[in-house]
């Protein structure tokens, strides 16, 4: 099962953009945007909702609820 950091990174990738891009987007810094790539911490509940749109996924997607 691919969990929430991969999924973060494909939908990246899908998108065509780049770390510093998202972080932009998401209003931090690179390294919090690559701290939850690196699954090495997650997203506030604001800061998942703001990757839902940006995405256009939903919440239950990212966190493995659903395919």
């Amino acid at each position: 099962m691919e969990g929430l950091a991969q999924k973060l990174k494909d939908l990246r990738l899908e998108k065509g953009l780049d770390k510093s891009e998202v972080s932009k987007l998401l209003g931090l810094s690179k390294n919090a945007f690559g701290n939850y790539e690196a699954d090495i911490r997650e997203p506030s509940l604001d800061i998942l909702k703001r990757i839902c749109i940006i995405f256009d996924v939903s919440s239950d997607y990212l966190l493995g609820l659903e395919n």
